[in-house]
């Protein structure tokens, strides 16, 4: 497991996967464009794939976040995480609990959890979660269900645990800027990044503004 000043240096930038703009290109090719263009974590998510596909892709995009020396987690499903060799998993609130997970994984991987107020902050961190995904911080069409989180809450999570936190839901680098100053040490998107014409200057340009503003 990486130190706490590690961890908020990788989570900067962190890039959730989503087949839904592929068109001719393979996930693989577009992961790359984010690497190249400074994406500091890469989290697989499918909710589609069987089985057999899915971790035929987290050996793809593992070995890709190796080559560029990138922390790498599974959305999840904690067996493709371990039978890939993945760094750690991501669960949400509705998912398996973290102690669970890090009962699984072991003491070494990094464990991700979903968060929306300070009580979930607080018991993510108590039971083992090594940072938290705070959001919806902004309307999002990436998830249907979430509701949007205000900055006063966000801000009292980032304060109430020691673990790093990172805001998802709606960021784009129209908006990013707002989220200064809550505490947060970076952010997750998906269409910010997947969902652009160009996918490595989506992906730089987001990297300088997470730079200059967390």
């Amino acid at each position: 497991m990486k130190s706490t000043d590690n961890l908020k240096s990788d989570l900067l930038l962190y890039a959730v996967t989503d087949r839904h703009w592929l068109g001719s290109e393979t996930l693989s090719s577009q992961v790359e464009k984010a690497l190249k263009g400074g994406t500091t974590f890469v989290q697989l998510r499918e909710k589609e794939l069987c089985r057999s596909d899915f971790l035929a892709e987290a050996f793809e995009i593992k070995e890709l976040c190796v080559k560029y020396n990138v922390p790498f987690v599974i959305n999840d499903d904690v067996s493709i995480a371990l039978e890939c060799d993945a760094d750690g998993v991501h669960v949400g609130q509705s998912d398996m609990e973290a102690g669970n997970v890090r009962e699984m994984l072991g003491p070494d991987k990094i464990i991700g959890v979903s968060a929306q107020t300070v009580e979930q902050a607080l018991l993510a961190e108590k039971r083992g979660a090594d940072y938290l995904g705070v959001g919806a911080v902004f309307p999002t069409g990436s998830k249907a269900d979430a509701s949007v989180l205000d900055f006063g809450t966000l801000e009292a999570i980032c304060k109430a645990v020691s673990i790093p936190v990172i805001a998802i839901g709606g960021i784009t680098a129209e908006n990013v800027s707002q989220l200064s100053g809550s505490g947060i040490c970076g952010i997750a998107v998906i269409s910010a990044i997947f969902a652009q014409k160009d996918i490595y200057k989506a992906a730089e340009n987001l990297r300088k503004l997470c730079g200059k503003l967390f």
